[in-house]
C-alpha cells in the first residue's frame, strides 16, 4: 500500500490535478475547467453544442453548460471526435437537472451527445457491450474505460479519463 501511495503522490506532482495511478472506479482530485476554456476546445474540433434554453447557465436545467467540466471530460470529447470522424452535438453538460452522484454530470464527468447513425453506428463497432444499466439504458465500454450509455434520444457519456488524448 505504501508503494501505491508514493506512486500516486509521484503522479501527482509530476501531473498536478490529473488521476495518472489508478483504476476506472477510484475518485481522484481532477483539473476543473471553465465554460470559455470547454468551447474553446470543442471549437477546435468542430464539436457543436445546444440547448433547450440557448444559454450556458450551470444552474438552469434548460442550459447546457460546461462550467467545472473536468479537463479530461473535454478531452474525451475531442477523442471520441476525432477517432470517430462523426458530427457530435454535445446536448448536456455540468447544468443542474442530471442524476447525482460521484461520476455525475454535475461533479464534470459526464457530457450527453444528440444521436446520430455515425456516432451510434462508431459506438456499436468500435466498444463493447457491457449491459443494461440500472435504468435500463444498453451500455458500451471504450478500451479506455470510459462507459456509453444508450438513453433513448441521446447517448450519456461518463468519462474516466481523456481516452486515450
Amino acid at each position: 500500500m505504501k508503494i501505491r501511495s508514493a506512486v500516486t503522490a509521484l503522479a501527482l506532482v509530476v501531473a498536478p490535478g490529473l488521476a495518472v495511478v489508478g483504476t476506472a472506479t477510484d475518485a481522484f482530485a481532477v483539473t476543473k475547467i471553465s465554460n470559455a476554456t470547454a468551447q474553446s476546445m470543442f471549437r477546435q474540433v468542430g464539436i457543436t453544442w445546444s440547448s433547450s434554453g440557448n444559454c450556458s447557465d450551470r444552474n438552469n436545467s434548460t442550459c447546457t453548460s460546461f462550467d467545472q467540466l473536468n479537463l479530461s471530460t473535454a478531452q474525451g470529447a475531442q477523442t471520441l471526435k476525432k477517432a470517430s470522424g462523426c458530427a457530435l452535438n454535445i446536448t448536456g453538460g455540468t447544468e443542474t437537472g442530471h442524476a447525482s452522484g460521484t461520476y455525475s454530470h454535475w461533479n464534470g464527468y459526464k457530457l450527453d451527445y444528440g444521436k446520430n447513425t455515425c456516432i451510434t453506428n462508431y459506438i456499436h463497432n468500435t466498444f463493447s457491450y457491457i449491459g443494461l444499466r440500472g435504468d435500463g439504458a444498453p451500455q458500451y465500454k471504450s478500451g479506455s474505460g470510459n462507459i456509453y450509455a444508450d438513453e433513448g434520444s441521446h447517448w450519456d457519456v461518463l468519462y474516466y479519463n481523456c481516452g486515450g488524448c
